[in-house]
């Protein structure tokens, strides 16, 4: 069973999952549907030699998202992976309540990136800037 459909079940409870769709499984109706919830993604990009992927990957979880995972207002993050030929790309994303959170960690310039102490030892032209986006999660 996918993690997308556990936590379906669990947002949706079975007495409220009333309406049949093409796939056989149920879905809530519109009138026991819960609001949207609205939070701010703040996402990172860097690019490393393949050759150098591994041990990246674990420094970057262990000093980057462990530590954003503890700072206070943050709902979550993400780290993801993608190899392309000799680089590989690393994406994190992390989840906040809205840019003020953001800026209780990060300064006033949410957007300006925060490099780890070892990041230009393994970074190939880092980006000098973290974006944001507005986020919607259905219920």
């Amino acid at each position: 069973m996918s993690i997308l459909l556990v936590l379906l079940l669990l947002a949706f409870p079975a007495s409220t999952q009333t309406t049949p769709r093409a796939d056989g499984a149920k879905a809530a109706s519109p009138a026991t549907a819960k609001t949207a919830v609205h939070i701010v993604a703040r996402m990172w990009r860097g690019r490393v030699a393949t050759s150098r992927a591994d041990e990246y990957e674990k420094y970057l979880y262990d000093t980057g998202v462990l530590k954003i995972r503890m700072i206070a207002g943050n709902l979550g993050a993400e780290m993801l992976r993608r190899s392309d030929g000799d680089i590989t790309e690393f994406i994190v994303i992390s989840y906040w309540p809205n840019r003020e959170a953001i800026k209780a960690f990060a300064g006033q310039d949410i957007e300006k990136v925060h490099f780890l102490p070892r990041d230009r030892e393994f970074l190939i032209n880092p980006d000098e800037f973290v974006r944001h986006y507005d986020a919607t999660s259905a219920p």
